[in-house]
Order: C-alpha cells, then structure tokens, then sequence
C-alpha cells in the first residue's frame, strides 16, 4: 500500500499524457511492418527473390520519409533512432569538415538541446573542437541574432532544435540556416518532436542535416532518419558494407523501416487535423489548470509551441512525487525528457529559461496524442488539483492560509 493512496483491486483506467517520451505503434503501422518478421525476412542487400522484395520496402519507406520532409529519396538515411542520426549529423558533419581557419573547429548550439546533441557537443570538446552553448531568452527560444554574433571565422557546424521536447517551443530555424547559408556553416536540426505536429519541408527551412525519430511519430522505437542535404559531406561512424550510401554500415531493420515509412505518411496526411483537435485539447487542459489550481503557471512561450504540449509548473511541489501520485490515480506524464529520467539536477531547459531549481523540479510536461480525446483531459481536470492539493499539504514550505 502507497503512503499516498490504496491501490485498490478494481481496475484503474489509464489515461496516457507522455506522448513526447513516445507513442504507441499505431495499428496501420505495425500491419506494415509484421510481414518481414515473416515470409519477408530476406536481406536488402541480397540479390534473390527474398533480399530484393525486402530492398522494396525499404526504398518505399524511404519515398514516404522523403516525402514528409519534401526532400529526394536518396537523401534520406536510415539509422537506429534519433540518438544515432543526431550523433551522425554532429560528429560526421564536424569531423568531415575542412578546417576554415587556424585552430580547432567549431560549433553553435544552444543550452536547451536534447541531450543526444549537447552530450555530442560535450564529446566533440574533449577531442579539442571549440564549442559555443548559446541562451535562450524566457519564452524557451533562441535568437537566430545571437547565433549571428556566435560565429567565429573557425565555426563548421550550427546545431538547433526544431522543437524543444520539455517546452515544445518552435526555434528559428529557418531564420539560422540562413545565417549558416551566409558564412558557408553546415545547418542542423533535430526535428525529432516538431515530426507529425508541424509541417517539415527541409526546402523551406533550408537546412543541410535533419533528424526524425520513428517512436515519436508513431512506429516502433529503434528506428530513425538523417535527411542529408545532397553533397553534404559526413564522415560515418560505422564501417562494414557499403548500406545507406556508405553513411550507415549495418544490415537495415527493414521491419522497423517499413513501419517509420508507413508512419510518415500517416503523420502528413494528418498532420493538419490532428494539429488542430490536439491544439484545443492542451489549451483546454492549461485554462483548466489555472482556474482550479492556485499558484500554478506554463513554462515557456505560450504563442510559439507544437500544438500537443504544455509544461505546466505546480509551485511548492516535487515534480517526481507528482508524477507517482498521478500514476497511482492511471495518469501519465513526465517532468521533462524521458532520457533524463533520474536525473538529480533539475531539467536544463527550465532553469536555462530562468526558473529556479525547485521551480523547475515542480514542473511536469504533458504531451497529448492520437488517442487522447476531450473526456480524458475533463478526467485529467477532475484528478490533478485533489493529487495537487495533497501533495502541497504534505509539504513544509507549502504557504498555508
């Protein structure tokens, strides 16, 4: 038994608010990929009946990516996940990039990535490239201006998300691949949580490198994408066969691959439906929040976001108890990146947009989905200010009345 509450034996109803650690694999999704866990189980690579029906799919799944971000087919390369096309686009674009003056290289990135680019970055220095970490202001988005004045006549790489994962904030992208455009700078971007919630069109961002995750949109987690700009150069990480067009050795996962295929094209036939309905749906759950729960507030810029996520701070509360307490009554979400799960530092997004360590750690990211529905974020409303409540009259800093 919990010391918070009795776990009763009657079933509890579950209701799934962590839509940005991942999602479930939609049922058109795994239809497309359980045929190569049987009869096509050949090897892309091989040139018989069963490899070449297995390349088939692979080359459709890779039209369907191409044709969510607006790019050609053979710029899309598939890797195990967003980790891995995040570590490529760093470490092979920076590696493979010629020295543009004396000294080491360098790199620009701001202080709120995801940690597959900031631990990247942080690898990078301790091989002798020269990193710049720049701020973000309070709404949790960078200014293309103050990547501008970051550039040194040695910078090689600039790296900025599309979408932040714990804010959801839209940075200007297309705005800083113009800047990198103007110097002659590799652009990327890990687009991993703006995938299936905004519009991708790596023609009008104009970046060189972009990164896609199959378990955000919908299909299995260890599948990915890089999109690479044609001619870009990239030095791979992996050595073997000639895969990928020698920039991912490894035979392919060509059951994960059919499913990010099919979840691609899911994700922009109904990217502009689910945008709106998901829109309305976390709007309703923050003005919820705030009329029935007093000093609580949304971290970040309410104006410029992915339209499934809100990041919600509930003052003189420990996020992680929130989030257990939550569980207990069949809720789920998060303090922040699932990856960070454990963490004891409080999340580097919130205190790089200005909160204060315990105001970071009172803050939980609820991030909606498919199959989220009205009658489910009125039965988050009905749950969460109780949980909240009970939590703050536990507490010994809480200011009672």
């Amino acid at each position: 038994m919990s010391q918070l509450y009795a776990i009763s034996s009657k079933p509890i109803e579950r209701l799934y608010f962590d839509h940005n650690a991942t999602t479930p694999v939609l049922p058109e999704v795994l239809e497309a990929m359980l045929p190569f866990y049987a009869a096509a189980y050949g090897n892309p690579s091989s040139i018989h009946h069963f490899g070449q029906q297995a390349r088939a799919a692979v080359e459709q799944a890779r039209s369907q990516v191409a044709a969510l971000l607006n790019c050609r087919p053979n710029e899309v390369v598939f890797t195990s996940g967003g980790t891995e096309a995040d570590n490529l686009a760093v470490f092979g674009g920076v590696l493979a990039a010629a020295p543009r003056a004396d000294g080491p290289k360098h790199v620009i990135t701001t202080n709120i990535e995801h940690h597959a680019v900031l631990n990247s970055c942080q690898a990078l220095e301790k091989e002798g490239v020269e990193v710049t970490y720049v701020p973000v202001g309070r709404g949790g988005v960078v200014s293309a201006e103050d990547v501008r004045a970051a550039i040194r006549p040695s910078t090689v790489l600039i790296t900025v998300m599309y979408a932040n994962n714990e804010l959801g904030t839209i940075q200007p992208v297309a705005e800083i691949a113009t800047v990198a455009r103007e110097h002659g700078i590799l652009m990327h971007t890990d687009a991993v949580q703006a995938a299936g919630k905004i519009p991708l069109d790596v023609k009008a961002l104009g970046v060189d490198l972009l990164t896609i995750s199959g378990h955000k949109i919908y299909a299995p987690k260890g599948v990915g994408a890089l999109y690479v700009r044609r001619n870009t150069r990239l030095r791979p990480l992996t050595y073997g066969g000639h895969h990928e067009r020698d920039r991912r050795a490894g035979t392919e996962n060509v059951a994960g691959i059919a499913a990010l295929g099919k979840a691609a094209e899911i994700a922009q036939r109904d990217l502009e439906s689910d945008a709106a309905r998901l829109g309305a749906l976390r709007d309703r759950l923050e003005h919820g929040v705030l009329e029935r729960i007093e000093e609580a507030g949304v971290n970040g810029d309410p104006a410029g976001r992915v339209p499934n996520t809100t990041n919600v701070r509930f003052d003189y509360l420990e996020g992680e108890a929130l989030v257990i307490a939550l569980d207990l009554k069949g809720v789920a979400c998060s303090t922040g990146a699932a990856c960070s799960s454990g963490a004891i530092e409080p999340s580097h997004v919130l205190t790089a947009i200005g909160l204060r360590a315990d105001q970071a750690r009172a803050s939980l990211r609820f991030s909606l989905g498919k199959q989220n529905t009205a009658e489910q974020v009125e039965q988050l409303l009905g749950i969460l200010p109780g949980v909240v409540q009970h939590l703050r009259d536990l507490s010994p800093v809480y200011k009672r009345s």
